[in-house]
């Protein structure tokens, strides 16, 4: 459905320490040994990945048809960063920035 939560990231610039806070606060269980990894929740994926200086939480929302939503955002105020991406294991998406300044990734469910 369009709207919904589909996918959470969180770039952090230390992973190890990041899968060690939120396994013993949340239980997480990241996939592979060290590194950049996922958790898979009962509701949708989150992406952990290390060396990122921004650290934040950025939720991407499904959409329909992707560049449609592309012209809403651009007609409402916010805009859109880079380009889309198509990935196999992914999908198609791209990351965008609402009026304020505000972060989040819009992903066309197939």
């Amino acid at each position: 459905m369009a709207g919904e939560p589909t996918y959470i990231e969180l770039g952090v610039p230390d992973v190890a320490a990041a899968r060690k806070f939120y396994r013993g606060l949340l239980g997480w269980k990241v996939s592979g040994r060290s590194g950049s990894g996922s958790v898979q929740t009962a509701t949708l994926s989150i992406g952990i990945h290390d060396e990122d200086d921004e650290r934040h939480f950025q939720v991407f929302f499904a959409v329909a048809d992707l560049d449609k939503a592309r012209a809403k955002i651009t007609k409402l105020g916010g805009a859109t960063i880079g380009e889309v991406h198509d990935e196999s294991d992914f999908g198609r998406w791209i990351e965008c920035m609402d009026p304020q300044g505000v972060r989040f990734g819009l992903r066309e469910v197939r």
